[in-house]
């Protein structure tokens, strides 16, 4: 996989591999000649058991058969490329007398049939088709391929080093029942990573079930957690379900479990080792099948040790543990953040934007981000809603950030505080290259942002680090 998102995608130079497999040794000659003039790799197999060898053993992208052969029919050979290479596509030759067994092949998965004697233009045509059918799936699969190294897993947005070891982590535990606390500021993400476990594991279709235990009244806490019977208490005028048991069968998400009162803390500990709830003011248990992913801003070791936080809960809570970094310790992930939040709002909104300006830019990847994702997100949101001309610049930003944007923008982005200084009087192209490798160290090599930075195109960008011999 290459850097590239055009690379990965440009597939119209692949060349395409054909397998013609006929027992007239002349004619699948004949044919691979005709193909290889339009840039196809062919190779002839000239029975039915070595067409079968050759598709048991490499690699093809579209498979040429005759129908009718001495020893192995082409239905055959059909069967065996869509169970040996599915991606495949099959085009079937026929004689005019054989039309009913075609229609058999095509309903068999062919690609379509060519009658004989061949039109070589037809036959021609019918492979540029299925080759374009074939880099168009291809163009596809690099596609997402490539998105989900972007962009992350479900949705965590993240190439940096530190999300890289987040999103691996996401991906070896999703399909696991196992217990995960997720650590990290507020506004880190803790909820949306909690949800990618859940979607991309065997509970995907289950509940997932979030309850902010700081956002409760220690009052009503338990009633949410356990639910309760009709008159359980004062105001119980109905029966309630608890989010335990709401969860049945998929995933709750306890937020800020560190605010948790020790009382309900037993409780819960009891849950997760019996696997059973009883709703308050009933003496009926009821079992049930969670997984439980718990996240936390508070320090629950230290909790730990002044007796607030139970040592036996925090040991099952804390089976696995991912930490989320702070967004001002991976700044290299803010274009990417930025360019999804403008996307998402743009939509919500109805309005168009053309992108954010050089220097808008700058300031936000210099701001520190207390509240992380989601101040950075706000932010954004606000900026559109805020926007008159089209363009996000320094007149949309929070007093705060723009202030960052005073005097030279890209001194302050590229974190250099004598740098501008420092290439008065040097010629243009060592300026140029200077700014340009440190905006790849800025991004931590990541051609994509640092070209957004600097106000280029990518592939710009990428002739530059070649004329200048820099460092990716």
């Amino acid at each position: 996989m290459t850097d590239h998102l055009d690379n990965d995608t440009d597939l119209t130079n692949v060349v395409i591999s054909v397998l013609i497999v006929d027992d007239d040794e002349a004619h699948a000659q004949a044919v691979a000649e005709s193909l290889v003039r339009i840039g196809c790799e062919c190779t002839t197999a000239n029975s039915g058991p070595k067409g079968i060898e050759c598709i048991e053993s490499e690699n093809y992208d579209i498979v040429i058969t005759d129908l009718k052969m001495d020893d192995v029919d082409g239905l055959t050979i059909l069967r065996k490329t869509k169970e040996e290479l599915p991606e495949a596509e099959v085009i079937v030759l026929t004689g005019y007398s054989s039309i009913h067994s075609a229609v058999t092949a095509m309903q068999g998965g062919a690609y379509t049939y060519l009658t004989k004697p061949l039109d070589i233009q037809e036959l021609r045509n019918a492979v540029e088709k299925a080759s374009t059918r074939i880099r168009l799936i291809r163009r596809n699969a690099a596609l997402n391929r490539r998105l989900d190294e972007r962009f992350g897993f479900e949705g965590v947005i993240g190439t940096s080093p530190s999300m890289n070891k987040v999103i691996e982590q996401l991906k070896n535990l999703a399909p696991t029942e196992t217990t995960v606390l997720i650590l990290g500021e507020s506004g880190t993400g803790k909820e949306l990573v909690a949800r990618a476990l859940h979607q991309n594991s065997p509970r995907k279709n289950k509940p997932f079930v979030p309850l902010n235990i700081s956002a409760l009244p220690e009052s009503i806490l338990e009633s949410e957690l356990f639910g309760h019977e009709q008159g359980a208490f004062t105001g119980a005028a109905t029966r309630r379900i608890g989010k335990i048991e709401h969860a049945n069968g998929g995933t709750l998400f306890l937020d800020e479990v560190g605010e948790m009162p020790m009382e309900t803390q037993i409780k819960l500990l009891r849950v997760l080792e019996d696997r059973k709830i009883t709703r308050l003011g009933s003496n009926e248990e009821r079992s049930v099948n969670i997984r439980l992913v718990a996240a936390t801003n508070a320090h629950l070791k230290e909790m730990m040790e002044e007796g607030s936080f139970r040592r036996d809960l925090y040991y099952r809570l804390s089976v696995v543990t991912i930490s989320l970094p702070p967004l001002r310790e991976r700044r290299g992930d803010i274009p990417l953040l930025i360019e999804h939040f403008l996307k998402e709002f743009c939509q919500r909104h109805q309005k168009e934007v053309q992108g954010v300006s050089r220097a808008a830019r700058h300031a936000l990847m210099s701001f520190d981000w207390p509240g992380n994702i989601r101040q950075l997100r706000n932010t954004i949101e606000g900026m559109l809603a805020l926007d008159t001309d089209g363009l996000l610049d320094v007149d949309d930003l929070p007093d705060e950030i723009s202030s960052l944007a005073d005097g030279d923008g890209d001194e302050i982005t590229l974190g250099v505080s004598s740098g501008a200084d420092m290439m008065i009087g040097k010629p243009l192209r060592d300026v140029e290259a200077y700014y340009i490798a440190r905006s790849l160290e800025l991004t931590e090599g990541k051609r994509e942002e640092a070209a957004k930075l600097l106000g280029i195109g990518e592939r710009t960008l990428y002739r530059k680090i070649k004329e200048y011999g820099l460092k990716q």
